[in-house]
């Protein structure tokens, strides 16, 4: 399956050029060509296998075999290297956890992936004896930017900027990427994510910019990210008991909308899931939308579940490619917003049900509430760890709450951001600037 660019159909890549360019012409996502057709796996040898041997299958199908199995499974045993378990909250709720990774969150899955990707890429691709290196820039709500300094972090030819709104983001979650240094520069923007974003695509939009820079994104715009992601609903599927499969409820925390159009994938490779259910915080471009037709994004809110303060979801035009190729997958979609009082009440029921939550994934849990039937089994995702947010969890449950070595470590590290305004005269200046001194 070659991909295409969403705005402009004529420009088809294969996987490891879209690793590459991360963007394409006119900030056009890559995608599925949806008129090909789709893989066809074999879901019971699938579940049979380890979670890493099957992401390996599941990508190379995704990916044409451009990437054979058997080197893509050596990839993902590298990448997948931590459990994603399956969690009962109730008889009738269980949670996917995400955050047993390096960096506590969902995002390790596709970070440390692409980065395994794009080296390959940049092995595979006629290189000149010495290559320029590679700026990734991506802006984060929360978990993307420690996921992806992470994961490059001192990787050799790759420098990463991370773009966060200042004061929106837990201060767990920015020391995890304000604390390195070395080839992770983080910015903190005067402004919300939404402008973080608009600063990055910017910057992809600049000739001057990508050509000095020789940008990439690591954000969920990169198609590596998003397919790695797909990996998780096949494992969560394959640890959940037979009887309950077919009546089971998948609720994604949205905020870029990467998670759940993972989830959609997933269902269009064959998952059998009886629906799909997409939870928002006060910011409800997409449920509004979905009632409506009207796409009109507000000003971004600040909201208990930051990573999900996004009036603007980047991955919504391949969610909706997505859903009008699939008329089934449309009927099988919803989207519901929760509201601050209703995500504290959430946290706070989670708690006394005897399990440790956090506001991301209360929103999943207070929209499944909404609209979970008798016979379903709901299964909600948890993004983050629920340390990550420690200050804000405490407060809702009035208890303490225990950080994991990962977060002791960073604890008493001082920052070494930068602060600057959303003006994008001023970011460029200063990464063309910084990438002439490294040169």
């Amino acid at each position: 399956m070659s991909l295409v660019n969403l705005l402009d159909p004529s420009q088809r890549v294969s996987f490891l050029e879209a690793v590459q360019l991360g963007l394409g012409r006119n900030q056009g996502l890559f995608f599925f060509d949806l008129a090909a057709p789709w893989p066809q796996l074999d879901l019971d040898q699938l579940l049979a296998m380890p979670f890493a041997q099957r992401s390996g299958h599941i990508l190379a199908a995704l990916t044409d075999n451009e990437i054979s199995p058997t080197r893509m499974s050596e990839l993902t045993e590298q990448a997948f290297n931590f459990p994603a378990p399956v969690v009962p909250i109730s008889a009738t709720v269980s949670c996917l956890e995400l955050f047993h990774g390096p960096t506590l969150a969902f995002k390790d899955f596709g970070a440390r992936f692409m980065a395994l990707a794009l080296a390959a890429a940049q092995r595979t691709a006629a290189q000149q004896a010495s290559p320029p290196a590679t700026t990734i820039v991506t802006a984060t709500s929360g978990d993307t930017g420690a996921a992806v300094a992470a994961a490059f972090y001192r990787q050799p030819n790759v420098n990463v900027v991370v773009l966060y709104p200042e004061g929106k983001v837990s201060p767990l979650q920015a020391k995890l990427f304000t604390t390195l240094n070395d080839n992770v520069q983080s910015i903190a923007i005067n402004g919300d994510f939404d402008q973080c974003q608009a600063l990055v695509k910017q910057l992809f939009n600049d000739p001057e910019a990508a050509t000095q820079l020789q940008l990439n994104s690591a954000n969920s715009i990169n198609i590596s990210r998003l397919f790695a992601q797909v990996c998780y609903y096949f494992e969560a599927w394959a640890q959940l008991p037979q009887a309950q499969r077919e009546h089971t409820v998948i609720c994604v925390p949205s905020g870029n909308f990467g998670n759940v159009c993972a989830a959609l994938i997933a269902l269009q490779l064959g998952l059998p899931v009886k629906r799909v259910i997409a939870a928002t915080n006060s910011n409800d471009t997409v449920p509004r939308y979905l009632q409506n037709q009207q796409w009109q994004p507000q000003p971004t809110q600040a909201t208990l579940s930051n990573a999900m303060d996004i009036s603007a979801p980047n991955n919504w035009p391949r969610v909706e490619a997505l859903l009008n190729h699939n008329p089934q997958l449309r009927n099988k979609f919803s989207a519901v917003a929760i509201s601050e009082a209703d995500t504290i009440k959430a946290t706070q029921a989670l708690h006394q049900q005897g399990y440790l939550s956090e506001p991301h994934a209360a929103v999943a849990w207070a929209a499944l509430q909404q609209t979970q039937q008798p016979e379903e089994h709901g299964l909600i995702i948890g993004t983050a760890h629920p340390a990550k947010f420690a200050e804000r969890v405490e407060h809702l449950i009035k208890a303490p709450v225990e950080l994991p070595a990962a977060l002791q470590q960073v604890l008493e590290k001082p920052e070494l951001n930068l602060r600057m305004n959303a003006d994008y005269q001023q970011l460029k200046a200063h990464l063309l600037k910084q990438s002439q001194n490294k040169g």
